[in-house]
């Protein structure tokens, strides 16, 4: 290798840096340094290269087309060594760290923790949150129980629950009928979360016409289970997430349609899984 053609790993961390989060400021605060060493290393850079990598737009930084094609595998690259070195100085004693929806944590997952922690007290586990996909060797994630098909380039999934879409209800919307036709459903109520696109195309391949349909949106599924739950419309979810829900005629299902492929996987990155991070997920299967 002829590291003459490397540039400094302080300016090449600088720009990663900076490429993702879109702001020489916020790479400035993630990388503990000062907006102007962040500024010098970017100009340093692109000297080095004989191109723009980023330019101002707005308030924040764009990458220019040489940038993109510099940043991906620079970030792919940082995350590799990331890996590597938690993979040499792995501590046993470090908590499992978890990414996964707040829906699935709220009302899969925690429901069934006690089992965990009652026969795993030595295994220690950090849940995180998080509606949006994120770069678990970037975030230094070991594991991630993501809503899909399965297909995420340049990582591992298995199936561990199918999920399917259903339309619920709470029994006092429903005067005691169990049996609905579309242009009932459509007749009636709704409450959709804002941030959930999905909802509304199942409604769609139903065959309900959404823009005659009468839906109050509400900002997070939390809210909407709650108005749900009060009988202020139907509501469109995940089978997994009501499960309780309907055993125990909180809400009742209107309709389910199955969709092929789609449900909860456990994803991990490429390669050895330790030792702790294989008993929570044999545990997760044990416990569908």
């Amino acid at each position: 290798m002829d590291w003459r053609q490397i540039p400094s790993l302080s300016a090449l961390r600088a720009f990663e840096a900076a490429a993702r989060t879109g702001s020489l400021s916020e790479a400035a605060r993630e990388l503990n340094v000062t907006h102007a060493a962040i500024a010098q290393h970017l100009r340093k850079l692109e000297e080095h290269v004989g191109r723009a990598l980023m330019r101002r737009e707005g308030r924040g930084m764009a990458l220019t087309e040489d940038g993109r094609r510099l940043a991906q595998p620079l970030g792919q690259a940082f995350g590799q060594i990331a890996d590597a070195m938690r993979a040499i100085s792995d501590d046993p004693g470090r908590p499992l760290a978890v990414t996964l929806t707040p829906s699935f944590a709220a009302q899969w997952l925690m429901p069934r923790l006690g089992d965990f922690w009652a026969k795993h007290a030595d295994v220690p586990l950090t849940l995180h949150p998080d509606r949006h996909i994120v770069d678990l060797a970037r975030d230094g994630m070991d594991l991630a129980i993501r809503y899909g098909d399965g297909k995420w380039p340049n990582l591992q999934a298995e199936m561990l629950t199918p999920a399917d879409f259903c339309v619920v209800a709470a029994p006092n919307l429903l005067d005691g009928r169990e049996n609905f036709s579309l242009e009932e459903l459509a007749a009636m109520p709704w409450v959709i979360e804002e941030d959930w696109p999905e909802q509304l195309a199942y409604m769609s391949r139903i065959g309900l016409d959404v823009s005659r349909i009468r839906t109050t949106m509400v900002p997070t599924e939390e809210l909407a289970l709650s108005a749900a739950r009060q009988g202020y419309g139907l509501h469109v979810e995940l089978g997994t997430l009501v499960a309780d829900d309907l055993a125990t005629g909180r809400l009742r299902s209107v309709h389910c349609a199955p969709v092929s492929g789609l449900g909860y996987y456990l994803v991990t990155r490429p390669g050895p899984v330790k030792a702790n991070l294989r008993l929570f997920m044999r545990w997760l299967k044990s416990v569908v």
